[in-house]
This record gives C-alpha cells, structure tokens and sequence, in this order.
C-alpha cells in the first residue's frame, strides 16, 4: 500500500470515527431533552451579592449570568432575566453558583433602617446626579420628599444638548455627595420603576448630566 493510500485511508477512518462520535453525542443530547426537559435561561450567581444592599448595575453586569439548564433542575421562581433583580434586595448571603430565586429577594432594604416602604412597582436605585447642592444643605431626605430628574443629553451639533424630564415626582429615598462632591455631584437613591430605572441608567452613560430638582 502506497504512502498516499495509507493517508486517505486515514483520513477516511477520521472522517467516520468524527462522524460517530457527533451522532452519539447528539443522541446523547436528545436523550437527556427526554428525561430532563428542554433547555432554559436562568440566572445564576457569578459573584457573592451582599445582603441587604440593593442590586445595581454593576452587581447585575458582575454578579449575575444566565445558564441554559433543563427545565426539571429550574426552581420555579428563578429569575430569567438579571434585569429582574434591578433595585431588589438579597435576604441573605446568596453562594456563588446558586439560582437567583424570587424569594431570596425583596424590595426594601433589610436591617429596619429609616428607608420607607415603597409601591410594588418601585425599586430603590441608585443614580450619580448634579445639582444637589440644595437638597444636600437641607439635611436628610424626608419620607415623604419626591424628586424630578431633569437629563441633559450631550449636543449632537452647534447647538446645546437637549433637556428633558426624564422622570417625574419620584421618592427620594437618600442623596449624599460624592467623594469629589464639588458642584453639588452625589448619589441619590430613587424610588424607580424599572422602566424609569432603566431609562436613566442608559442616561448616566451618555448625557452630560443627571439633575434633581424638588418636586412639584
């Protein structure tokens, strides 16, 4: 046998053997689809989330994946959407590798701090804001103290940038200043909706500034 033969007959035996190998795997595949269920997205801990600290960007960017598992190993509260967890609070330690459960989390922070109870449809979120000078020299936030966050967006030609209300009237829940804290910049937590949550966290990244002005 020659050395040209003996390569193709190599290649040939590669060719089948890779061939066997993938209808095994796919029956493999298929086999598990049976007994186990189809494939779903679920969010897991990529991180540890500390308790009683609301879920923010950076923790939903750092600490939460989404897994495809099959159906019968997803706890029927699991998240499926880390966007989901925006502003809750974690009970508890939650370990690394774990499903992120609706009843792990909750909507107010824990620990009985002053922070008041909000509507089913807010979260309290976290903003970088200007323009709190104000608000800061007057002492806390009161309770019952609602805000308007005014967004400057960068101008897109000569002109100036626009400005909008982007939400209106929302419970202020806690400002304090920032370490540069010059020009009255600080951290206001606001009770959100998620879609005003989601709103203004796109802002913080391309407008000039965030703004909060007492409300009406």
């Amino acid at each position: 046998m020659s050395r040209r033969t003996r390569a193709l007959a190599f290649l040939l035996l590669a060719l089948l053997a890779a061939t066997a190998a993938a209808m095994i795997a796919d029956g493999y595949g298929a086999s598990v689809r049976r007994g186990f269920g189809p494939l779903r997205p679920v969010v897991v801990l990529a991180a540890e989330l500390p308790p009683g600290k609301p879920i923010g960007p950076v923790q939903i960017a750092e600490a939460l994946a989404v897994r495809r598992v099959p159906e019968r190993f997803v706890p029927p509260d699991a998240l499926v959407d880390p966007a989901e967890a925006l502003g809750l609070v974690a009970a508890t330690v939650l370990p690394v590798g774990s499903y992120l459960q609706a009843t792990q989390l909750s909507a107010r922070r824990s620990g009985g701090d002053d922070t008041p109870a909000l509507a089913r449809d807010r979260r309290p979120v976290e903003i970088a804001v200007s323009g709190a000078g104000a608000l800061l020299a007057a002492g806390p936030a009161p309770a019952s103290a609602k805000v308007d966050v005014v967004v400057t967006s960068e101008p897109g030609g000569p002109g100036a940038g626009r400005t909008y209300v982007a939400a209106a009237g929302v419970p202020l829940l806690a400002l304090r200043p920032e370490a540069e804290g010059a020009g009255g910049v600080a951290a206001a937590t606001l009770g959100l909706t998620r879609r005003q949550a989601l709103r203004l966290i796109a802002a913080e990244s391309f407008a000039r500034k965030l703004t909060v002005l007492p409300g009406a």
